[in-house]
C-alpha cells in the first residue's frame, strides 16, 4: 500500500533536500500541503511535484517554468497539454545550449590564440639577452 501522506522531514530526506527548500516551493506555489496544526502534511500529488520539480531543474528549468508545466496537467488540455509545453520548453533549452556551446568553443579559440601569442612574445624575450641590442 502506498504511503497518502508525507511530513516535510520524510520528503527532506528522500529527496536529499532541506524543509527550507520544500517550504520555498509552497511559497512559489509549486506544492500545497494539507496543514494539521502547524505540521505540514503533503500528499502523493505533491510528491510527485517535488520529483518534476528536482528533475526540471537538473534539465536547467527556472521554477517559473516547471510550475507552469506542472500546472498544465491539471488544466483542460491535461496530460496532452503538459507534454506539448514541455516538449516546447525542451526545444527552447537544446537551442538555447546549442548557441552557449557555440559561443564557448569561439571563446575558447579565441583564448588559445592570445595564449600562443602571449607564449610567443615570452620566447622572443627571453631568447634576446640585454646584450643583443
Amino acid at each position: 500500500m502506498k504511503k497518502q501522506s508525507f511530513t516535510i522531514s520524510e520528503l527532506a530526506e528522500e529527496f536529499d533536500i532541506t524543509s527550507r527548500t520544500l517550504r520555498f516551493y509552497e511559497e512559489q506555489g509549486i506544492l500545497s500541503p494539507d496543514r494539521k496544526g502547524n505540521r505540514r502534511l503533503y500528499s502523493r500529488q505533491d510528491h510527485g511535484r517535488i520529483k518534476m520539480t528536482l528533475r526540471g531543474k537538473r534539465l536547467g528549468f527556472s521554477l517559473l517554468e516547471i510550475k507552469e508545466i506542472i500546472e498544465m496537467y491539471d488544466s483542460k488540455t491535461g496530460q496532452v497539454g503538459q507534454l506539448v509545453l514541455f516538449l516546447k520548453r525542451i526545444r527552447e533549452h537544446v537551442d538555447m545550449l546549442e548557441i552557449q556551446i557555440e559561443d564557448i568553443h569561439l571563446t575558447l579559440s579565441e583564448l588559445k590564440r592570445f595564449e600562443q601569442h602571449c607564449e610567443d612574445l615570452l620566447d622572443k624575450k627571453n631568447n634576446h639577452s640585454p646584450n643583443d641590442s
